[in-house]
């Protein structure tokens, strides 16, 4: 009996020891499936088919720039997942992204598991990291060049005075009435393209007020290049393989309150290795945070001072 528990207790300890081990694991928030050639379009075909062949669904899909196209996908573990999480939204929705890079194509998807830890979801998305290594491949993690724990992301901010993910006032764009009127005023306005900004796809969280809609944005006539897609990631996706899949950006409907994370947060767990000076910095896109705020501030229905869109 006493050689049982101490093969009892050995065990145990070193279940404790792997669970630690495996909390301590750096992971890094992309991950190339594989390089490929030929054109953008073909690609794009061949991985939709893979991605709902493995039991995904496409909740949308758009062209943010040339050669360049990102898919968004969900399923029934995301959406699970995203519903036991607070502001678990922001995380119903994996992206995948086709993109041509020099001579060759290159596919693409952010790491389920570092934006579970991201999004300070209730799982860690293993089950769905899987179910993409199998659909797509997975040759390399790639963004960040040592990568950041569960722990660390869990309570990140790219450095002092900057947002957290629970840092709700300064993610909070407008409240309304109740989540119904809410919901209605971003559909509507995304529909009608205010400001450049248009909708990529849009997940209900069952079982909670909670909507997610990605976006898209271009700079308007009139309007500010430093809210595009295009302008800020010319800037800072400068390496390879391309980070094209840190897009679209999401606006978060949850009761009655409309959100979208702080571009301090959002750019900065997608690019944690980003210099805040010099070339292809956080500098060079210093009006960014706060054009992308207004932007998606108009389509949530709330007001911009001085602003001229009419609505």
């Amino acid at each position: 009996m006493n050689a049982l528990r101490k093969i009892l207790l050995g065990l145990s300890a070193l279940a404790i020891a792997s669970a630690a081990q495996a909390a301590g694991d750096k992971m890094k928030p992309f991950v190339l499936a594989y390089k490929t050639s030929g054109d953008v379009a073909t690609v794009e075909n061949e991985v939709k088919q893979k991605l709902t062949n493995a039991g995904f669904q496409i909740a949308g899909e758009y062209s943010p720039y040339k050669d360049a196209v990102v898919i968004a996908v969900t399923n029934d573990a995301l959406k699970k997942n995203a519903a036991q999480s607070d502001f678990g939204g922001y995380g119903a929705a994996q992206r995948v992204s086709v993109t041509k890079n020099g001579a060759g194509i290159e596919v693409s998807y952010t790491n389920p598991s570092y934006m579970a830890a991201a999004y300070r979801m209730k799982g860690d998305l293993s089950d769905v990291a899987k179910q993409l290594e199998t659909a797509l491949g997975a040759q390399q993690e790639f963004g960040s060049k040592n990568g950041l724990t569960d722990r660390k992301l869990r309570k990140y901010h790219y450095m002092f005075g900057m947002e957290y993910f629970d840092d709700l006032d300064a993610h909070r764009l407008v409240s309304h009435k109740s989540y119904d009127e809410a919901v209605k005023t971003v559909e509507a306005n995304l529909a009608k393209g205010l400001g450049g900004v248009t909708k990529v796809y849009r997940i209900d969280i069952p079982g909670k007020q909670e909507t997610v809609f990605g976006v898209g944005m271009k700079k308007p006539d009139r309007g500010d290049k430093y809210m595009s897609d295009e302008y800020i990631m010319n800037i800072i996706d400068f390496q390879s393989p391309k980070s094209t899949a840190h897009l679209p950006y999401e606006i978060l409907v949850s009761g009655k309150d409309v959100y979208a994370l702080y571009a301090r947060f959002r750019i900065a767990i997608d690019f944690p290795d980003l210099s805040m000076m010099g070339d292809n910095s956080f500098m060079n896109i210093v009006e960014s945070p706060e054009a992308i705020k207004k932007a998606l501030t108009r389509v949530a229905g709330g007001q911009v001072k001085g602003d001229y869109w009419q609505q």
